[in-house]
């Protein structure tokens, strides 16, 4: 999306919420400690500092590459997994998107720092004009150099007001692009680094949802639960959100109901074919003529 002089403001403010969210998310990654509490103490601070959450803030373990958001009664204890902590958030729906990779193994420093230097790799390259082929060689090539591969079937992606995924579709590896950057134009650079065969596919259960059609439900009994969703924005919400004012057996049905009628949508957790393991890291950048300016970069 290309912002406007008038935007910018809440954009910077959503970068600087996001990224204090993830460094406090970060420093709760212990092992001892409950993933489920990690990341509603993350969700917090986004709101104590202003913001809402863009979504619910997740922790993909090992080969678990993202999307993994815990359930009501997730018991997950963190102990010697490679943690990716994926973090947003939403000031007047423009959004922050950040990520970064806590090894609590104590064994796999490579592969997060694959990813990092990935990440500063693509920074450094964008401009206006860059193509988003060279993005995805700056990308591949630095984690290649690590004897690690890109997970080629994720990529960053651009941002929008309430849209946590628009265009340009921002590659982790060479795949050709021509596409150019624009200046002012808001994107999520995320390389994903493996020892697997750098492909992911989703699995089941899903904890994560979003509305993706403004049609009524069909059914009066769902109604409410639907009117609830809709507080959300059209940005993703957890299913333990819902299960904090409806009973189990009504969401259930609800969700089941909701996403067969196309109104909502799932984001099943999504997992390296090989289970390699895998490592993120992730910043949002606002696109400038010589440059560009990193948006998530914590003041707080």
């Amino acid at each position: 999306m290309i912002i406007e002089d008038s935007e910018l403001a809440d954009w910077k403010k959503a970068g600087i919420i996001s990224a204090a969210a993830l460094q406090h998310g970060v420093k709760l990654i212990k092992k001892g400690a409950l993933l489920l509490e990690v990341c509603e103490a993350v969700d917090a601070k986004i709101t104590k500092l202003g913001a809402k959450p863009a979504w619910p803030s997740q922790i993909s373990l090992d080969h678990v590459a993202a999307h993994y958001c815990p359930g009501f009664e997730d018991k997950t204890i963190l102990d010697a997994q490679v943690c990716k902590l994926d973090v947003g958030a939403s000031v007047n729906g423009c959004i922050g998107d950040n990520a970064a990779t806590v090894d609590l193994s104590g064994s796999n420093s490579n592969l997060v720092e694959a990813s990092e230097k990935a990440l500063a790799a693509a920074i450094k390259a964008v401009k206006s004009g860059v193509t988003l082929g060279e993005l995805g060689h700056a990308i591949q090539e630095e984690i290649a150099s690590y004897g690690f591969s890109p997970v080629r079937n994720l990529s960053g992606h651009g941002l929008g007001r309430f849209e946590i995924h628009t265009r340009p579709t921002v590659p982790n590896f060479d795949n050709g692009d021509k596409t150019q950057l624009q200046e002012n134009e808001v994107i999520a650079i995320e390389p994903f680094a493996t020892v697997g065969k750098g492909i992911i596919y989703e699995s089941m259960p899903a904890e994560v949802f979003m509305q993706a059609s403004d049609k009524q439900a069909r059914d009066p009994a769902i109604r409410k639960v639907l009117d609830k969703i809709r507080g959300y924005e059209m940005l993703p919400f957890a299913k333990r959100w819902l299960l904090k004012e409806f009973p189990a057996i009504k969401i259930a049905l609800a969700l089941k109901l909701l996403e067969q009628q196309g109104i909502i949508q799932s984001f099943p957790p999504l997992v390296e074919e090989a289970h390699g393991l895998v490592s993120q890291a992730e910043k949002t950048v606002l696109v400038k003529k010589n440059g560009c300016e990193v948006l998530t970069n914590a003041e707080y």
